[in-house]
């Protein structure tokens, strides 16, 4: 399993990349996590709502009210047009990422 130090930084990539293809709730994105993930990792409540949290704060993220079919009133994300963009660059710079620690993790010589 992937510890929460290893993916902080990309918890936000994980969460814009998912609405980019509809709005969702704090339930529902953790669920998609965990699907995608399988057993490599779990994402936390708090990490997930200080994740949409930040992310509406930065304007990548807008909430809306909605209800669940029970009439529940929930909270729904939809990424915005400035989240798009950010999670485009940070795309780009996750290859980058993975290409320099690949680098490393395949015994790099200076």
């Amino acid at each position: 399993m992937i510890g929460a130090d290893a993916i902080r930084g990309y918890v936000d990539l994980m969460v814009l990349s998912l609405l980019r293809t509809r709005p969702s709730y704090a339930y529902d994105l953790a669920h998609q996590i965990a699907t995608v993930a399988g057993n490599d990792y779990a994402i936390k409540q708090t990490t997930l709502y200080s994740a949409v949290k930040r992310l509406e704060a930065a304007e990548f993220v807008t909430s809306f009210a909605g209800s669940s079919d029970s009439g529940k009133p929930r909270t729904y994300y939809q990424i915005t047009p400035a989240g798009q963009s950010h999670l485009a660059e940070k795309l780009v710079e996750w290859e980058v990422t993975k290409s320099v620690v690949d680098r490393f993790a395949k015994g790099a010589s200076s």
